[in-house]
């Protein structure tokens, strides 16, 4: 995959986590109707969070571009 950066995958992996609890807390406490698709979305929500937090610890340094190899 694609090398992303640390502070762009730290601000998707609180809006997924912020959103998903929102949606989860939404979802059973405050809106009656439609109950379980905005649950799942939270769910799904948490899951994409959980997704880019992997990334975020997984993530070697950044790679380094073939021109300043050949520089060197």
């Amino acid at each position: 995959m694609k090398w992303i950066s640390p502070k762009k995958i730290k601000i998707l992996l609180v809006l997924f986590f912020g959103t998903g609890a929102w949606g989860i807390v939404a979802g059973l406490f405050l809106i009656k109707p439609q109950i379980f698709f905005i649950v799942l979305f939270g769910v799904i929500n948490i899951c994409l969070g959980g997704f880019f937090g992997y990334r975020l610890l997984t993530q070697g340094p950044k790679p380094e571009k073939s021109s300043e190899k050949r520089k060197k």
